[in-house]
């Protein structure tokens, strides 16, 4: 097979597109995926990659898994190194980047009984939303959701924060909070937010009932108009001298309480 070492190769023009964040919403609805893990894990989900571009270094170092995407329909295209650094958004590409169709779902997608649900409200940092996904996915919650206003989950950064659980539970993107709010509702959740400057604790209050967890820009906090129709507002108790936690530090922690308190509520009834 031949390397591929022009830019300007549609194959390579098309991801090129793709590692463009702004350009997604005309890109046919696909996504770059980039690394090893990544790419197992969406292909052990089901999802075949249109495209894998490797390096030949990759290709080999990485056989077992080009050769099954190959027999899972995947059309693999050999590029020069140079041309795999243009497309990857780490300093450190590890020679594989995939093209993918859209994952995320529609709002009518979410499970009919959850018992919790992630949704970030307006949060704009992609590391801090693949981060709160891979925490989701960790602590058992059964869905995640953004807010119009948030982040694209498939944009490069976040697919990469994440670690392949974009893969692993049903994401919903870009929801108008209205129908998100009612969406949740008649799934019987409690819609619970997280302010660092809450009166409630998390360790305190009742986390045991279905919930959904909804986190707020870390700059700006949760919007006046999601924070209005919140049931209860809640806070990581801190111990240490440090101000706050990020974001992400403290979805995991309230994620994990959610899921701890659920489990042991079940286990009383």
């Amino acid at each position: 097979m031949d390397v591929i070492t022009s830019p300007s190769n549609p194959a390579v023009r098309a991801a090129r597109k793709l590692a463009r964040p702004s350009s997604r919403a005309r890109a046919g609805g696909r996504f770059l995926l980039e690394g090893p893990e990544g790419i197992r894990s969406a292909l052990e989900a089901g999802h075949v990659p249109d495209s894998l571009l490797a390096t030949e270094r990759a290709a080999s170092r990485h056989a077992g898994l080009v050769n099954l995407a190959r027999r899972r329909g995947a059309r693999v295209t050999l590029v020069a190194e140079p041309v795999l650094s243009a497309l990857a958004a780490t300093t450190t590409p590890q020679g594989l980047v995939a093209v993918l169709a859209s994952v995320v779902r529609p709002l009518e997608a979410l499970p009919a009984s959850p018992r919790l649900v992630c949704v970030l409200a307006e949060v704009r940092d992609p590391g801090n939303a693949g981060t709160v996904l891979r925490a989701a996915d960790a602590f058992g919650a059964d869905a995640v959701v953004t807010t119009r206003g948030s982040v694209d989950p498939e944009s490069p950064k976040a697919v990469r924060a994440a670690a392949g659980s974009l893969f692993h539970l049903p994401v919903v993107a870009g929801a108008p909070w209205p129908a998100l709010r009612t969406a949740l509702r008649r799934r019987g959740l409690r819609l619970v937010g997280a302010d660092p400057h809450a009166a409630a604790t998390a360790d305190r209050a009742s986390l045991s009932d279905p919930v959904a967890l909804v986190l707020g820009n870390e700059a700006h906090g949760l919007p006046g108009e999601i924070a209005a129709d919140l049931d209860l507002v809640v806070r990581v108790p801190l111990a240490g001298r440090a101000e706050s936690l990020n974001l992400a530090a403290a979805a995991a922690v309230l994620l994990y309480e959610a899921t701890r308190t659920g489990q042991e509520a079940a286990v009383g009834r």
